[in-house]
């Protein structure tokens, strides 16, 4: 029997074995998907606030040794997928395949990795696990982010600048050298290189070896806490200078666009020297006649820059089947009125018909005129400038006419506009552009007028759009008819010793037409080529265009132009000419 039995006991105790066996893998596999974090958590990090936002979510781990001794192995990287920790290992062979699995390697080693004290008194490791957001695809509609090298080793001077902070407080003297050590070689790689193609295989050396500092440094100071702490303030430092820096870059800008370039003022001394050394009888532009002629198609340019006024002039003159029945009305200061006549006896307009009218001409106008609109502080010049707002006047100044289109002298003329004379104007007094249907972030009233007034906030809608000047028909006749030059002088007024509306004549127009536009095609007029901002304006949408407008600072004939929209600016002006050429004006 005892034979037997132990055959039996045996038996029993080699199917247990077997069912251990079968069970202790699926069991193991489950216990570390329970555990482990998942996929969503391990996102790469890369810059210094997104280090502040995720230092929380470091994470400890049970594997401190194979962590240490795979801090320097490379990896392949996986198409379309997020990186894992856990995916550290690979064959010898591998290590030595592509420089492609290289940078896959340095990017996803860039692990941060501190020590913290367990809940059972030894020591663990807390990862700071990161996921390349640069250059690695979440999904396929996501196109990969070159110099994502560049990025690690910004993000790595960064820590090693939080680290340094703890050293210099304690006596740690060798690892606060080995910092400044490693912070210098990546700062001169960094001076060196400007994007992943630049840097050389030591460069990626000095990466790791930045790594492996920080590796020790976070064993040496495991307080997240405190590390924390030195990365919010960092955060804080480094937003407050790039507010400072935008702030600078803005008050630059600013002066840039108001200063007088050099060329301008040569060109203008030198026209208004051949100007005065014409006898009075040659100094008449000719076809004075059609002045007043109300049947043709008549302009009205005010500008005290000659080419400006050059530019608008001759492309609307390129672009017109009628250059005989133009006539172009510029009106200026008495500053530049010899120079601006010169320019045009010596450049005559083909067929058209130039007046060059100065605005000390107008005895009509209140004494006190220049001063008027002072009273707001504006950073661009010409918001403050009589001249700007001088199209006011427009019914007195043209007391003849019926009709007439005002151009800015900010503006590219690239179609006929014959058509816009025919425009039903249906009663109303100026012709704009509407905006509000198509742009969903159009300006309302409220962002240019203080509703606070009382008589203000009577008498307009708060949520009405806000429409451009740049290109507008005016039907002089309506405008007499509504009596609008008093609307503004009243506006005035009212407006005298407070901020109403902002500065300019935007604002101010805004009131003054209100309820008096009627909509034009879009086409008509494109405004915005003079800002740099985040939706710039297309190719297709310029060459749509009948009128391109450079609104804002930075216009064409200034060294901070936009490069991208000065040609089409460029094409109407005759650079060797012999005074272009002489006062050292070029494209």
């Amino acid at each position: 029997m005892r034979p037997s039995l132990r055959r039996s006991t045996i038996s029993i105790l080699f199917l247990a074995l077997l069912c251990l066996c079968a069970t202790a893998p699926i069991f193991l596999i489950s216990f570390s998907w329970q555990f482990s974090p998942s996929l969503d958590q391990k996102e790469f990090i890369g810059g210094a606030s997104s280090i502040l936002q995720n230092i929380s979510h470091w994470q400890s781990s049970d594997h401190l040794k194979s962590i240490e001794q795979k801090v320097n192995v490379e990896i392949r990287e996986p198409k379309e997928v997020v990186y894992q920790d856990e995916d550290k290992s690979f064959d010898k062979d591998e290590r030595n395949s592509s420089s492609e699995n290289f940078r896959a390697s340095v990017l996803a080693n860039v692990s941060f990795t501190s020590l913290s004290r367990r809940s059972g008194g030894e020591m663990g490791v807390q990862e700071y696990n990161a996921t390349p957001a640069a250059g690695v695809m979440h999904s396929s509609n996501t196109r990969p982010v070159i110099d994502e090298k560049i990025r690690c080793m910004e993000d790595q001077v960064i820590t090693a600048r939080a680290f340094l902070h703890f050293t210099q407080s304690s006596s740690n003297s060798q690892l606060m050298r080995e910092l400044k050590l490693r912070i210098k070689e990546i700062e001169r790689v960094l001076s060196q290189a400007s994007k992943d193609s630049d840097l050389r295989r030591s460069a990626l050396q000095k990466m790791k070896a930045m790594e492996d500092t920080l590796y020790k440094a976070k064993k040496a100071y495991p307080d997240c806490s405190a590390m924390a702490s030195k990365l919010r303030a960092m955060s804080y430092n480094t937003e407050e200078q790039l507010k400072a820096q935008i702030n600078q870059v803005s008050y630059l800008t600013q002066l840039a666009s108001r200063t007088f370039p050099k060329g301008l003022h040569c060109l203008s001394m030198q026209l208004t020297t051949e100007y005065f050394a014409l006898s009075p009888e040659k100094r008449m532009l000719p076809n004075s006649h059609k002045y007043q002629t109300s049947d043709l198609y008549h302009y009205a340019v005010f500008s005290d820059n000659i080419l400006a006024c050059a530019v608008v002039v001759n492309s609307t003159i390129a672009n017109s089947m009628e250059q005989d029945k133009i006539v172009f009305h510029v009106v200026t200061d008495a500053l530049n009125f010899p120079s601006m006549v010169m320019w045009f006896l010596m450049n005559p307009p083909g067929k058209a018909t130039i007046q060059v009218q100065s605005m000390d001409e107008f005895k009509w106008l209140p004494s006190n005129y220049g001063l008027m609109f002072r009273q707001h502080r504006a950073s661009e010049l010409s918001y403050t400038s009589p001249l700007n707002h001088l199209h006011f006047y427009l019914p007195k100044i043209f007391s003849s006419l019926n009709k007439i289109l005002l151009l800015d002298h900010d503006v590219v003329v690239q179609k006929d506009l014959r058509r816009l004379w025919s425009v039903d104007m249906r009663g109303k007094v100026i012709g704009v552009v509407d905006r509000c249907k198509k742009e969903i972030s159009s300006q309302q009233l409220e962002a240019i007028v203080d509703f606070s007034d009382s008589t203000i906030s009577k008498s307009f809608d708060p949520k009405a759009c806000v429409w451009a000047f740049g290109m507008n028909m005016f039907d002089l006749g309506a405008w007499r008819r509504e009596g609008l030059t008093d609307v503004f002088d009243k506006l005035l007024q009212l407006g005298k010793g407070k901020k109403l509306w902002k500065a300019g004549s935007l604002g101010l127009g805004q009131l003054v037409f209100y309820n008096q536009t009627v909509r034009v095609d879009g086409h008509w007029h494109l405004a915005g080529l003079g800002r740099d901002s985040s939706m710039p304006v297309s190719h297709q949408d310029i060459k749509k265009a009948a009128v391109i407008h450079y609104s804002g600072l930075m216009k064409p004939w200034l060294e901070i132009a936009i490069p991208k929209y000065r040609p089409y600016w460029n094409k109407f002006l005759h650079y060797k000419h012999p005074l272009l050429q002489q006062c050292n004006i070029h494209p």
